[in-house]
């Protein structure tokens, strides 16, 4: 099947399930005013933020190859991106958290390719090409915040969620698409807006994941850098808000240290945020990963870690002490003392050992799910993972001899032992039985009839996490977005409108110097009296050619639009400010 993009070398060692994610860019969708949007947001943009973002924004501009006049093509992005170790990928909209973060990890920049609406030219909640393209990709140059969300795509893509969060993800997915629609219907954005509430309203104790977003969201997205006192802009939701780039350096906006206390302060996507994090440099962002990396059940493991992922009700996995990773869903653990005993998934589950599937062990073997102990035998200091051949012989843990193993906490398991599998170090690691009877006193957990039993070898759970071990033990291509992106049909009013925008465009970039830029004008106040971007990209040529008569009547033109719009006031003001200090320049 065709891939629907260009790829290259970092772009083929992805796996198969982020690459469903992946969509063809189609540059050729991009309308006149498209890229007349664009050029406004990053006009504006680069000479506002020379002044107030870190010096690497500016910098990776250039490096990165983002031009301020072309909405820039994934393609040459990406011969540019090489040189630093990147790569950048168009998919649709928001993705899930996970998936996100772990194109991260593979040195991947995630990139919406749609890009807003002419009315929300300053912000859009939908995460689109301005957001992508022009706020996180400069600043990917820096070679120290580069290994930071690298780094926090690695440990962020382990981040368990709870089931509540991927319902949260698609109603916000869902409000995001149609916010940026056009001609969504004021009741259909309130019943969505009312939803998103309820939802954040009542998801109960946080998990991992939605820890992680936040500081995800006051570092990558919205963050300050420097001083409380005087803070430099790197967050990409605030290089690509020409709203909010300014607000946010305004007293309105309280200044915070970042530390690991950004865990817990929760975001709005939909409003301009009331507080913003300040790190003295980019190095103490991957501190403060560090710092709550060491939380998570990744590092923790042990019941607290088992249970995340019960909760979560979806695909993980847990590492015992020997190494040994079991994936599947987990649905029960027996503790004791504040440790877990027993474990037990349901459905498709898969044995590994270093995140490859064990021979033998994959989803064909344990369709049915997998439970085993975990733990030291009772009154026997030596735990099985540590015992030599010879131990192993004096504990009747051999091949074909009838064992009966009692665990601390109560685990009883009997039954006829057939093989042992040892990792590279020696050290036994799985133990299979026949005939096998597995007991929490009078509870049984498995029985002969039921087949084969593996008993898994660990004295305890060291890590727990989202996923599988092996992505190749499970079927992931199953990704089927509720809600795609809307692309609401042209009117015959629209077509007209882009096609004014295309004669400016051309005239501008000399492709057709034959058009009649006062013809455009006229047809502008005769048929689309609200448009005001294509009046100040007239004033801008003209002001260039020096007809002060012709600038004199767009000017006027303008007031009136302002009259009658007052909320883009300002925007048209900015624009023709940036004209004309240009011409001053």
């Amino acid at each position: 099947m065709e891939k629907g993009y260009k790829s290259n070398p970092l772009l083929d060692r992805l796996p198969k399930h982020l690459k469903q994610f992946i969509k063809p860019q189609d540059y050729e969708d991009y309308t006149p005013i498209n890229q007349a949007v664009w050029r406004y947001v990053m006009r504006k943009n680069v000479d506002y933020l020379s002044k107030v973002a870190h010096k690497s924004y500016t910098d990776g501009l250039k490096k990165t190859g983002i031009s301020i006049d072309h909405i820039p093509s994934m393609y040459g992005m990406n011969r540019i991106l090489k040189d630093i170790g990147w790569a950048a990928v168009a998919v649709d909209g928001f993705i899930p958290p996970n998936a996100f973060m772990e194109f991260q990890a593979y040195n991947v920049l995630v990139i919406a390719s749609d890009i807003r609406q002419l009315e929300n030219i300053e912000y859009t909640p939908a995460p689109d090409i301005i957001h992508e393209g022009a706020g996180h990709a400069p600043i990917i140059a820096n070679p120290e915040y580069a290994e930071y969300l690298r780094r926090f795509g690695e440990i962020g893509c382990k981040a368990i969620s709870s089931a509540k969060d991927y319902e949260m993800y698609e109603a916000i997915r869902y409000l995001s698409i149609i916010k940026e629609a056009d001609g969504t219907p004021a009741s259909e954005i309130e019943a969505a807006e009312k939803k998103v509430d309820e939802l954040q309203q009542n998801m109960g104790t946080p998990s991992e994941m939605a820890l992680i977003r936040n500081l995800h969201w006051w570092t990558v997205e919205y963050g300050l850098i420097g001083s409380v006192d005087n803070p430099k802009i790197y967050g990409a939701g605030l290089l690509s808000s020409i709203g909010e780039s300014k607000w946010c350096m305004t007293d309105e906006v309280k200044k915070i240290p970042y530390t690991i206390e950004a865990t817990y302060q929760d975001f709005d996507i939909t409003k301009p945020q009331p507080q913003l994090y300040v790190t003295p440099d980019f190095a103490h962002l991957s501190f403060v990963l560090e710092e709550f990396a060491n939380t998570m059940a990744l590092r923790k493991g042990g019941l607290s870690g088992l249970q995340k992922l019960i909760n979560s009700e979806a695909l993980g996995t847990i590492e015992l002490s020997t190494g040994i990773q079991v994936s599947g869903i987990f649905t029960d653990v027996i503790s004791h003392e504040g440790q877990p005993i027993y474990f037990q998934t349901k459905g498709k589950t898969a044995l590994s050992y270093r995140d490859k599937e064990l021979v033998g062990h994959g989803t064909e073997q344990h369709l049915e799910g997998f439970g085993s102990p975990v733990g030291k035998l009772k009154g026997i200091n030596l735990a099985i993972e540590d015992m030599s051949p010879r131990d192993l012989k004096a504990y009747n843990i051999y091949e074909n001899h009838v064992a009966l193993l009692e665990f601390e906490g109560g685990i009883t398991v009997s039954g006829t032992i057939v093989t042992g599998t040892r990792n590279l170090m020696g050290k036994i690691i799985l133990i299979t039985f026949e005939n096998c009877t597995v007991k929490h006193a009078n509870k049984i957990l498995f029985q002969p009839e039921w087949g084969t039993y593996h008993l898994a070898v660990g004295k305890e759970v060291i890590s727990a996490y989202s996923g599988p071990a092996d992505n190749n033990s499970f079927d992931l291509i199953t990704h089927i977005p509720s809600e795609k992106t809307r692309k609401a049909a042209k009117s015959e009013e629209t077509q007209r409108l882009e096609s004014l925008y295309r004669q400016v465009r051309e005239y501008r970039e000399g492709k057709n110097k034959t058009i009649s830029r006062h013809k455009v004008f006229e047809q502008i106040q005769e048929n689309f009296p609200n448009d005001w971007l294509l009046s100040v990209e007239l004033y801008e040529l003209t002001k260039s050619n020096g007809d002060e008569d012709f600038a004199s009547e767009i000017l006027e033109h303008l007031e009136s639009v302002k009259r009658n719009r007052p909320k883009v006031g300002h925007l048209i003001d900015d624009g023709i400010a940036l004209v004309n200090e240009a011409l001053v320049e």
